[in-house]
């Protein structure tokens, strides 16, 4: 493998690689766009923690930022989905 690809990899399940992060990626899934508020509410996590987390994974590539007035909404990247799917293979 080119050792970008290989990077980009890393990258990837570095972001992944917590269970907050994980649970965010799964709620992101099923909800689709959600604020950080909902996702600090329905997973019963800091709000400030869920921010921390959700820029590790938007650098991660896993997920993305649309701005909608002042609101935020987090979608899941190809790469999030792919990491999602991953995850129900390994439950």
């Amino acid at each position: 493998m080119k050792k970008k690809i290989v990077e980009r990899i890393e990258r990837v399940f570095k972001g992944a690689a917590n269970h907050n992060r994980v649970e965010i990626l799964d709620y992101i899934a099923t909800a689709n766009d959600t604020t950080l508020w909902q996702i600090s509410q329905e997973l019963e996590i800091d709000f400030r923690l869920v921010s921390h987390h959700t820029e590790i994974l938007e650098s991660a590539g896993l997920i993305e930022k649309q701005y909608v007035g002042r609101s935020v909404m987090h979608f899941l990247t190809p790469y999030g989905k792919a990491v999602v799917d991953f995850f129900k293979i390994l439950s």
